[in-house]
Order: C-alpha cells, then sequence, then structure tokens
C-alpha cells in the first residue's frame, strides 16, 4: 500500500522552479515546477528552501506521508510520488528529494481556488462553512478538518481547495498539498523531540479558524467522519523506505503525532 521509493537519482535539472503561494507565515521558500513533456502533466514541488543552506526542509516527505495515511484511513486524496533527483534552482545543482503529483482535473474542467470561488458566489453575510454547506460539499470538509487535524496541518488556505468545473456541474477537488503539516518547522534532532504531539498550533484554515482542536468541534457529533482504522501495525506502512531518507528521531515522532492524535478523535467520535 505504501509508496514506494526508489533510491535512484534522476536528472531534473531542466525544470524551472517558481515560488509556491502560500499564506501561512513561515519563514523560507517554497518552490513548486511543472513538466509538461511526458504523457501526463506532473507537478513538482520542493522541500524548504534556502539559498544559503539548501534544502533544509521534509514537506516533500510530509507530501508522501499524508499520502500513505489517507490510503489507509480511505480518504479521497491527491497521490504524490517521491523522487530522488539533481535539481537547478539559482544557477546551483542540488540533490535532493522531491515529489511531484499528476493533474486530476477530469477532461473538460477547469479548477479556481476556493477563495475566490466563495468571493463570487456567496450569498449576502454567508459564512464559508454556510456556504460549502449550501454546497453539498459538507461531507468533503468536515474530513479535512478531521485530516488536518490528525496531521497537524498548518495551511489550508483558500487556494489549497479548489473547485473544479464542467458543463456537468462543480465538485471539490481531491484533497492535496500537506506539506507544511507533522515536523516541517523542526530542523534538527532537538527540536524534533521537544516538539508537543499534541500541540494546538496556530493554523490557517479556510473553513474553520486558527486552532486544529476548535475546527474538530465545528463539525456536529453526529456527524464526525468514521474511516478505515489506523492500526499500531501501519506505522511500518506508513514510513516504510524512509530509512536514511529522515532522522529516526523525526520518525518516531510523526508516528507519535499521527498515533496520539488518531486515538485521541477515535475517542472524541466515540464518546
Amino acid at each position: 500500500m505504501g509508496t514506494e521509493f526508489s533510491r535512484e537519482l534522476k536528472d531534473l535539472t531542466y525544470l524551472q522552479w517558481a515560488h509556491a503561494r502560500r499564506s501561512s507565515g513561515t519563514a523560507g521558500t517554497f518552490l513548486k515546477a511543472v513538466d509538461q513533456a511526458g504523457e501526463e502533466k506532473r507537478y513538482y514541488k520542493m522541500s524548504d528552501y534556502d539559498s544559503l543552506k539548501g534544502v533544509i526542509g521534509h514537506e516533500c516527505i510530509n507530501e508522501i506521508l499524508a499520502d500513505r495515511l489517507l490510503k489507509i484511513l480511505g480518504v479521497e486524496h491527491v497521490a504524490y510520488h517521491p523522487v530522488h533527483a539533481k535539481v537547478k534552482v539559482e544557477e546551483k545543482v542540488l540533490e535532493t528529494w522531491v515529489c511531484y503529483s499528476v493533474d486530476f482535473k477530469r477532461k473538460g474542467e477547469s479548477k479556481q481556488a476556493l477563495d475566490d470561488y466563495f468571493d463570487l458566489n456567496r450569498m449576502e453575510d454567508e459564512s464559508r462553512m454556510d456556504f460549502v454547506i449550501r454546497n453539498g460539499w459538507e461531507e468533503y470538509v468536515y474530513q479535512m478538518l478531521v485530516v488536518d487535524f490528525l496531521i497537524m496541518n498548518r495551511d489550508r488556505h483558500g487556494a489549497n481547495m479548489e473547485v473544479l468545473k464542467s458543463a456537468e456541474g462543480v465538485r471539490l477537488a481531491p484533497l492535496f498539498d500537506h506539506g507544511l503539516s507533522l515536523l516541517f518547522s523542526c530542523h534538527d534532532d532537538d527540536s524534533v523531540r521537544r516538539f508537543d504531539a499534541m500541540a494546538d498550533l496556530k493554523v490557517q484554515s479556510f473553513v474553520g479558524g486558527q486552532s486544529l482542536f476548535e475546527n474538530l468541534a465545528l463539525i456536529p457529533k453526529e456527524r464526525l467522519p468514521r474511516f478505515r482504522r489506523l492500526e499500531e501495525s501501519d506505522r511500518g506502512v506508513i514510513f516504510a523506505g524512509l530509512e536514511g531518507v529522515l532522522p529516526e528521531a523525526h520518525i518516531e515522532k510523526a508516528w507519535e503525532i499521527l498515533w496520539k492524535r488518531w486515538n485521541y478523535y477515535e475517542n472524541l467520535r466515540n464518546s
């Protein structure tokens, strides 16, 4: 079930990297690239980049961890694929891990950021939550709020949710963009070990507030999503192949986050 990790080094120095849109207020530079040369359009992401230190984050691996977790839970989402690559940024050639996803639009669909769609189509004084409920998207949003709680996603801004439009109607895109989650702010073993797995860090959530715990409370008790169960044995699936890609302390803490927050949510749902 886990995404396969190939150690083969791929030459991606031909990609042109551009700044990603984000609104979390975090430091650093997050770069994206698009490759349309092959049979499928690929969207590449690089982890936090510093012009002096190079790649300093693990956001691309966070996308893989989220991908594996959501497969286990049975949540529709965009799949991310890891690539061990040579890339060229600011005329520097770097060896790092990147990830890519493929275009999730169906034939004839166009996309629009949810925040822009909301501004154009909301009723007077309509809240964002009331808007998604009126459009029949509440189940999607309830699942998203729980997923963001589990992985500690700090950046679910209005462009990290997209509306796909066609002659047949509109739908929300599968969940995507989970890089600013888990331990993305920790760059050494000491900060990883000190990190509180149950912390309620300040977050950016277009549908919701600045608290992951309070966002859970936005879901009516009887509508709390039921997922396929996360089991302790799933640890091996989620972190398969990551030896040497992530420090061991990082892997241990990331699992602590997922397991503790999963059990908190299950206790909440069953209370």
